[in-house]
């Protein structure tokens, strides 16, 4: 059983790409139908990607990024370019904005292609204009769709809704629709207890996100949640439920694990995620690095969310604390946090560690897995690492 909604907080990234004054922000204004970027005829005008939410009727919320143009000469040009790269990291689709179709827009289809994302071409035409018959087949020969035409800075709304039910109809589904954390290893009226520790990484008053999702999802799925402090795992089984799933924080797998009678599976919140954003087989091999490290490797702990760090984090503290424990030499860490683009290169690690990804989407999650796998580094996940170093 699959449940309809999950996921659905994790918005879809659409990126706007092209040259300078090819019309990009003015695009961006059109959509939003407020003034969210600056225009100029300047070149160079947009420096840093800017992003805006909106909602497109079919697909619901997505955050749009706006970027600079890809021929910036100007004497950052270089570093406003390689931050336009960066972007197509995140984004689970492009439009591709062009007044003429020539080289730049022939190499940025492909760079975008070659990365597997979905692009629309997006003709920014003048009064009279048309695309002559040939390029406009090239043009479909090379992205495989046919290009929109508009006037992005006249604003008509008829434009607009044809542009936007164009970006419906090609954005990814996977992209706005998660598959289910529990998928069908769950039924209706199913009991499930999640173990949920409050400690000083708990953010007050309320539960972190992956616990949020996990009751949420079962509530879809017409399951018992059951929500319990560690300390309560006893208490729980004593009433005589025998549920079909136990859910617990990674790091204190062992605590559980000695609590829960024989033959009740148990699992964590991030090996859920690792199923439902990552990739299970690769973290699968990847985890079999934890034993062949040596001296002095580097190590990429890759979060996916920002948060003030404690001296318990779980990515900055514990995850590193317990894999030199577990491999008895010392390592090196290197961190990247938020929607931060991994270092470029990627050869010299020796292992990436990613996390359970509930603030990103499955594109961000499977780009920076991607781009390890590349690399030729085995990469795993928060919870598979954890329940394998903490026994």
């Amino acid at each position: 059983m699959q449940s309809p909604k999950a996921g659905n907080e994790n918005k879809p990234h659409i990126g706007i790409y092209g040259r300078c004054n090819a019309g990009k922000s003015s695009l961006l204004n059109f959509i939003a139908d407020a003034p969210v970027a600056i225009v100029s005829p300047q070149s160079g005008t947009t420096t840093d990607p800017v992003r805006k939410s909106y909602e497109i009727l079919g697909a619901g919320p997505v955050v749009w990024i706006d970027t600079a143009g890809t021929d910036d000469t100007s004497p950052l040009g270089a570093e406003r370019t390689r931050k336009t790269c960066d972007t197509m990291a995140l984004i689970d689709m492009a439009l591709l904005v062009f007044r003429r179709w020539a080289d730049p827009e022939r190499e940025l289809a492909a760079d975008l292609a070659r990365r597997g994302i979905p692009t629309l071409p997006v003709h920014n035409i003048a009064d009279g204009e048309d695309l002559p018959a040939e390029e406009r087949r090239e043009i479909e020969r090379t992205t495989g769709t046919t290009p929109v035409a508009l006037q992005a800075e006249k604003r008509r709304p008829d434009e607009r809704d044809e542009l936007l039910a164009r970006i419906a109809a090609m954005l990814p589904e996977s992209s706005y629709r998660t598959p289910s954390l529990f998928g069908d290893r769950v039924s209706p009226d199913d009991t499930v207890l999640l173990v949920c520790p409050i400690d000083g990484e708990a953010p007050a008053g309320r539960l972190i996100l992956p616990q949020v999702q996990a009751v949420r999802d079962l509530l879809d799925h017409r399951c018992l949640a059951v929500v319990v402090h560690p300390d309560q795992i006893g208490t729980f089984f004593a009433l005589g439920i025998r549920p079909k799933l136990v859910v617990t924080d990674s790091q204190i797998f062992p605590e559980v694990t000695a609590q829960v009678p024989p033959g009740v599976e148990i699992t964590s919140f991030s090996i859920l995620l690792a199923a439902a954003k990552g990739d299970p087989d690769l973290y699968r091999k990847g985890l079999n690095k934890a034993d062949e490290l040596r001296e002095g490797d580097r190590i990429l702990i890759a979060e996916s969310c920002t948060h003030q760090v404690s001296c318990e984090d779980i990515g900055r503290s514990k995850i590193p604390r317990w894999l030199e424990a577990h491999a008895g030499v010392s390592l090196r860490f290197d961190f990247v946090s938020g929607l931060s683009p991994l270092p470029r290169d990627l050869s010299s690690y020796a292992l990436m560690v990613q996390c359970g990804g509930c603030m990103a989407t499955r594109s961000q999650i499977a780009n920076r897995i991607r781009a390890a796998a590349a690399a030729g580094v085995p990469v795993t996940n928060y919870g598979m690492l954890i329940r394998k170093i903490r026994k």
